[in-house]
């Protein structure tokens, strides 16, 4: 068969499988489905359409990061340890905060610039990288945020609700992945750990996290007769399934709950409350540092 009678094949082919135009999303999806099936289109280009799609009928409220998971940096802390937060959760952007209010976004390659120059010395000289914030409502559709992030060429938009109160943040790459999934990068096996720090006094955990793992992590002894996770024994010491806000203080730390559902508690913020923990935590880091 010659080449311009394959063509005339294919588009034979692809104008009967169109000839009934669409007349509803739906019908469309089981169109492009069906051109999927008859190998018109691969299976990776159908996945990447109907993320487009969904794209364009998403809001940002659907992928943005909750404010409790946000990792932020504190302009009140001390310059070193702002650093030293920034070297650990080794993100690219982080929102500055101030009296609960965010004041900039600061940039994991400014700041690198701004050592190696050698003109980061206080947190006035921080300060004078800041970069300006961008806020978004949650109701945003996320094509018109991605157009939006492409003309400003900005990567990160602060959520806020309603009333205009900081609910979460989404980056260009939240956006992305509506449409061509994951996107694996060398920090990813990092933020599957089950015990991340957030900030420079607090941490996240994972429910499922083993009493062990957490022992061994913080350099503490919890223990617990009948619970072999963090979530099982928090459960146990509530009397009921911890609800997101919710929070207890045991064994020196403050939990509370980040992330959750009516049968199950996913996530929870871990701060210690007692100075003794305090330098405990502080200790087993540097030993780890100086082990390494």
């Amino acid at each position: 068969m010659s080449d311009s009678s394959s063509g005339s094949s294919w588009l034979e082919r692809l104008g009967k499988l169109f000839s009934d135009e669409p007349e509803s999303r739906e019908n469309l999806v089981k169109v492009l489905a069906d051109a999927q099936a008859q190998g018109l289109i691969d299976s990776d280009a159908l996945v990447m359409i109907q993320g487009v799609l969904e794209v364009s009928e998403a809001r940002v409220r659907d992928i943005m990061i909750p404010r409790l998971q946000m990792a932020l940096i504190d302009a009140s802390e001390p310059l070193e340890v702002i650093l030293e937060t920034m070297l650990e959760t080794s993100h690219s952007r982080y929102p500055v905060i101030c009296d609960k209010k965010i004041i900039g976004i600061l940039l994991a390659k400014d700041v690198f610039r701004a050592v190696v120059k050698g003109e980061l010395k206080t947190k006035d000289d921080l300060a004078k990288i800041y970069r300006k914030p961008i806020f978004v409502p949650e109701s945003k559709r996320l094509n018109v945020l991605l157009r939006e992030f492409r003309a400003g060429r900005n990567h990160l938009a602060l959520v806020v609700d309603e009333y205009a109160e900081l609910a979460g943040l989404v980056t260009i790459e939240d956006v992305l992945e509506q449409i061509v999934g994951k996107i694996e990068d060398e920090h990813d096996a990092q933020e599957q750990e089950n015990i991340q720090k957030r900030t420079a006094h607090s941490y996240s955990m994972q429910a499922f996290t083993p009493i062990e793992e957490f022992n061994r992590f913080f350099n503490v002894n919890i223990e617990a007769d009948s619970s072999e996770t963090m979530g099982g024994l928090l459960a146990s010491k509530f009397g009921h399934v911890p609800q997101p806000g919710e929070s207890m203080t045991l064994e020196g730390f403050c939990f509370k709950v980040l992330k959750g559902s009516e049968r199950c508690t996913k996530l929870f913020e871990v701060k210690a409350v007692d100075d003794a923990i305090k330098v405990q935590i502080t200790d087993g880091v540097e030993e780890e540092k100086v082990a390494s």
